[in-house]
């Protein structure tokens, strides 16, 4: 059983029908994080792949950078919904990956949106990936956040503090200590993961948006992350 994100098409889970000799050379080439031109047939949840092309080698991700790619593949398999056309998930998830490859030997950087290139060097960009890619998806799944106004359509103000309410936003708050500072917010908003606060508070708002799409079934991959 395979799970293929598809330009243009969405998530998709795909049974690979191959026989004798080919199937074995087939099969080791279907590896993750590869780039595939794919002709699959069925009408239903369930797809058959025919035959397929590789567009370009595997990525080979190493210690921490797997873990996180991995972490990219299952995010995206438990939350983006099969057989539901999603115009910009496929180039955000493959920008993503990219990037996050660029930490590595081949000093590959590229463009992500309307963004100048970035080169990830630390744990800091890393996490920099992660999170703009959680909120990304999110705002395409149509359960994103506006960093930059509250839940009044008024702009964030810096020296201001907000609590989030869900399928709300935020809302100005008094209580300093259950906030997000509006300092925090604009730095998310402007994609600076600078600042240690901006990191936690970024993280924790992540996942705490992501539970109700996740539900009680934890990602394996986060296990990974956990010292041993």
């Amino acid at each position: 059983m395979l799970n293929m994100l598809v330009e243009g098409v969405g998530q998709l889970s795909m049974l690979a029908r191959f026989k004798g000799k080919r199937a074995v050379k087939q099969n080791a080439a279907l590896q993750p994080f590869t780039c595939l031109l794919v002709r699959y047939a069925g009408k239903y949840d369930l797809k058959y792949l025919n035959d397929f092309e590789i567009q370009s080698p595997p990525l080979m991700f190493k210690g921490t950078h797997l873990y996180c790619a991995f972490y990219l593949n299952e995010l995206s398999h438990r939350i983006i919904p099969i057989n539901e056309p999603l115009d910009h998930v496929f180039c955000l998830y493959q920008d993503h990956l990219k990037l996050l490859y660029s930490d590595g030997d081949n000093g590959l950087a590229i463009k992500v949106n309307s963004q100048q290139p970035k080169k990830p060097n630390n744990s800091e960009q890393i996490e920099e990936i992660l999170r703009t890619y959680e909120f990304k998806l999110l705002y395409e799944l149509g359960v994103g956040v506006e960093f930059d106004y509250d839940a009044f359509g008024t702009p964030i103000d810096e020296g201001s503090y907000y609590q989030f309410v869900r399928e709300v936003g935020f809302c100005p708050s008094e209580d300093i200590h259950r906030s997000f500072s509006g300092k925090t917010l604009l730095a998310i908003a402007h994609g600076d993961y600078g600042s240690v606060v901006s990191r936690r508070q970024a993280k924790a708002l992540s996942r705490y948006l992501l539970k109700p799409l996740l539900g009680n079934k934890p990602l394996k991959s986060r296990e990974l992350f956990q010292p041993r």
